[in-house]
């Protein structure tokens, strides 16, 4: 028998066994929210009726843990993201079975009509500019929280910058969801509000979630740097190639100056500089569909509660 939110919590879990973590953390939420919300309004201003009766009324209408879970499992099937992608394995299997069903060279350049590949370069070219934003500002509130620590308004500011880590690792988030197609959590974690500020601190300052958002943060820098050069110089070069013949053909631009005068291509080296272009380019959205879904590994791994 089900006494306690935390009992429901608890079974809900083992009925969301196998599903996604992320899915998993947003049905736990939603139930701990309107559970605990329900049960404080039955159980105000001295009602009488205990609290294993309310819960139980409460649950009548959310819900059993086994109902609860199958709705969350249709639910989620009707609204996975637009570039959301099976596990690695299953797409492991999926692209192995796509390679016998479609000629090798279509498989391999109809990586340009392929949104995931897309999304996942638009996101790497985009982590240099989230990574220098994480970085200062975690960097920014870690030294003034340090600074302020002995002062009156040091415990309120340190609270205040937690917590925008914490909401700054939900948008990230979002946005992973949105490029890499890594289902993400939706909805922030739930925060009993009939608790004291200093019990609602030491849980937030507690909970091992809020410290990997912060070192994700501070990963997403080093990271976005990598990130944006490599791709940024492959695809720069492999343009490059491919304009060449345009370059010396049509604006009769040399390409190499050297002592004696201009240097002009031959045909044939115009010929292979495309073809090496266009296969660069071709490996290099090969390339960022790999990287985006390691990281998105990464960030599932770091932004997910376990």
């Amino acid at each position: 028998m089900i006494r306690t939110v935390d009992d429901y919590l608890s079974h809900l879990k083992k009925e969301l066994r196998g599903c996604d973590r992320a899915m998993i953390q947003d049905a736990l939420s939603d139930a701990e929210e309107y559970l605990r919300t329900a049960l404080d309004s039955a159980t105000a201003d001295g009602a009488a009726v205990s609290e294993a009766d309310a819960l139980s009324q409460i649950i009548e209408r959310y819900g059993m843990p086994e109902e609860v879970a199958a709705a969350y499992r249709e639910m989620e099937h009707r609204i996975t993201p637009a570039m959301a992608r099976p596990s690695y394995v299953e797409e492991r299997e999926e692209a192995r079975k796509e390679k016998h069903r479609r000629h090798p060279l279509t498989w391999f350049f109809g990586v340009f009509a392929d949104f995931r590949a897309w999304g996942a370069f638009l996101y790497l070219l985009f982590s240099l500019v989230t990574g220098i934003l994480y970085f200062t500002w975690v960097m920014t509130g870690m030294s003034l929280s340090a600074g302020l620590l002995f002062l009156v308004i040091g415990l309120p500011f340190t609270g205040l910058f937690i917590l925008s880590v914490r909401g700054i690792g939900l948008v990230e988030g979002r946005i992973v969801e949105a490029l890499l197609g890594v289902r993400m959590p939706r909805r922030p974690q739930f925060q009993r509000r009939n608790r004291g500020l200093w019990v609602r601190f030491k849980n937030i300052i507690a909970d091992a979630h809020t410290w990997l958002s912060l070192v994700y943060m501070l990963l997403q820098l080093p990271l976005g740097i990598t990130y944006f050069t490599v791709f940024v110089s492959l695809f720069a070069l492999s343009l490059s190639a491919i304009a060449m013949p345009i370059l010396q053909l049509g604006l009769h631009i040399p390409m190499i100056i050297m002592g004696e005068g201009p240097y002009y291509f031959a045909g044939w080296m115009l010929a292979l500089l495309v073809v090496g272009g266009i296969l660069l380019a071709t490996l290099t959205m090969h390339l960022a569909k790999y990287v985006g879904r390691m990281h998105g590994a990464l960030a599932k791994a770091l932004l997910v509660r376990r």
